[in-house]
């Protein structure tokens, strides 16, 4: 295979329990070392950094050369070092370690995220909480679900078997919302935009598990009108769209995956486990 062919959602199935297996094996490896004694540092865009996070995408980027060869991966630590010149009709996109605040804060939300990306869409994706021992992942039109983990720490432990598996689906709309939002990245435009929102519940938690909560049905809207980078949400739309739900962007489009040029920056988004509800979200100005 060679990274101008297309991965369809047949193919991305076909994989998936292989691609669960690189996913668990690196939900292992970031349990490897204790988070009190990971050593950390700032990268140019000023968010850190661990060894955890390089030994989850060394193990992610190795499995998944073997797996898919030839298929662009986009991979979150690599791609703020160099970017390729361009990544094919369909592209595998990496966050080895989300939420490395809460990993460092010894918070058990982070998560490892793995998608894959087809025409700009994000077709498949699998989300890994270590610490949580749970797996979620979903290929649109073919559904969601979530798995129980059987992680140890070290490389070599590895997914002995997906077990306690549950279909997962989003709910319709509640007369007044739960929302998820970010604990770590929670700005004033999103805040005005939850103002204009009937809520019944609110709250924050760090890294991609946000989507997931309203994937199975837990929570009805996240939003982030500041931005954030494709590894960090790819997983996340394709598991929310898999199980019923929908992302856009603020002004309620369609989000692009696949944005090179614009070095897979995404200034915002609005996730809603109730596709109806676009109707009825309050208007967002573009910036």
């Amino acid at each position: 295979m060679t990274g101008r062919q297309e991965i369809t959602p047949q193919l991305a199935e076909q994989h998936l329990d292989a691609l669960t297996d690189i996913v668990a094996r690196a939900a292992a490896v970031t349990l490897a070392t204790p988070f009190h004694s990971v050593e950390s540092r700032i990268k140019n865009d000023l968010s850190p950094v661990t060894a955890a996070d390089e030994a989850s995408e060394a193990l992610i980027v190795e499995g998944l050369a073997r797996l898919l060869p030839g298929v662009s991966v986009i991979a979150e630590e690599g791609a703020t070092r160099h970017l390729p010149d361009s990544i094919g009709q369909s592209f595998i996109i990496v966050d080895p370690l989300d939420g490395t605040r809460e990993f460092l804060a010894g918070r058990d939300e982070f998560t490892v995220n793995v998608a894959i990306v087809t025409h700009g869409v994000p077709i498949a994706g699998l989300i890994a909480a270590p610490a949580r021992g749970l797996l979620w992942r979903g290929i649109v039109g073919k559904g969601a679900e979530r798995l129980h983990l059987r992680v140890g720490s070290g490389q070599s432990s590895t997914l002995s078997k997906a077990y306690g598996r549950t279909p997962i689906h989003t709910r319709p709309a509640p007369g007044r919302l739960t929302v998820a939002t970010s604990r770590s990245h929670l700005d004033e435009a999103t805040e005005d935009f939850l103002a204009r929102l009937p809520l019944a519940k609110r709250f924050l938690c760090g890294s991609s598990v946000k989507f997931c909560y309203l994937a199975q049905g837990e929570a009805d809207v996240y939003p982030r009108l500041s931005p954030t980078r494709e590894w960090d949400v790819a997983a996340g739309c394709a598991i929310l769209t898999a199980a019923g739900g929908l992302v856009t962007t603020p002004q309620g489009g369609p989000l692009p995956f696949g944005r090179l040029k614009e070095k897979f920056l995404v200034p915002g988004f609005i996730a809603l486990g109730d596709p109806a509800m676009t109707a009825s979200m309050p208007a967002v100005t573009a910036a």
